[in-house]
């Protein structure tokens, strides 16, 4: 009885060393992801699933950091790899947690991104997915301001393809949900309401306005977002697309 008492006892000792070793590595993997060190991020969330596998917070950060890092890989080949293994980390993390919205929105992202590295008839599977993952993520939370970031520019870039082009697509690959500007704008302002502090949001509505020959409104949006400071890593890449379609006017 003493053998096994002491047994137990060095189980549960064991398995309180174990969870405490998780929570510092979650801790420094979320200061380096604060600090927009999305490799070092990666490393020790990596660790952390290693120690706790299949935990559905640790699967979406590990997602999160794939897809951060991307751009960053120098070969076509690498990002798409990239891109894909963001993606498989993002079906893990809603296949433990399918009712948790940032999880299901991780997955719209990963889609969009891959997309990019991806042939035509894969692009608009993708982008089919992409809407209704945002709008799913919406249903679990109304208030997402992200789910409405992705939704309103979905619909702004879908809207925006010509007509050639949407034709080819219903013709060939089976056509996109209808998209419209006004329900591009209708979600980007909603998430600029949310999350005002968000120059992303701002910026995005921008386009959003500009698309729909709101050209002042266009403008007031894209001042407002770039006098704010960066504070995530791709907002130094985003003021630069807006300061890129404000130069000929």
């Amino acid at each position: 009885m003493k053998l096994l008492r002491a047994g137990l006892l060095g189980s549960l000792l064991a398995a309180t060393v174990a969870a405490a070793d998780v929570d510092a590595l979650l801790r420094e993997a979320q200061a380096a992801e604060a600090r927009l060190d999305s490799r070092r991020a990666l490393e020790l969330f990596l660790q952390a699933d290693a120690a706790k596998p299949d935990d559905a917070f640790i699967l979406q950060k590990i997602a999160r950091q794939y897809s951060d890092l991307t751009t960053e890989q120098a070969a076509v080949e690498e990002k798409k790899r990239y891109a894909q293994t963001a993606l498989d980390y993002a079906l893990r993390a809603v296949a433990r947690d399918p009712q948790n919205p940032v999880n299901v929105l991780s997955l719209a992202v990963c889609h969009g991104k891959l997309a990019v590295y991806s042939d035509t008839r894969t692009k608009v599977r993708y982008s089919r997915l992409v809407k209704e993952e945002a709008e799913r993520a919406l249903t679990l939370d109304p208030n997402y301001a992200w789910a409405h970031h992705i939704l309103g520019r979905w619909h702004h870039e879908v809207a925006s393809l010509g007509v050639t082009a949407r034709w080819a697509v219903r013709l060939f690959y089976g056509g996109l949900p209808d998209a419209s500007p006004e329900e591009a704008i209708r979600h980007l302002e909603r998430a600029v309401e949310l999350e005002p502090g968000e120059l992303n949001h701002h910026l995005e509505l921008g386009f959003a306005y500009a698309a729909a020959k709101r050209q002042s409104d266009a403008e007031r949006a894209w001042q407002r977002g770039l006098a704010m400071p960066d504070r995530g890593r791709h907002d130094t890449a985003a003021k630069q697309r807006v300061r890129n379609a404000l130069e000929p006017l």
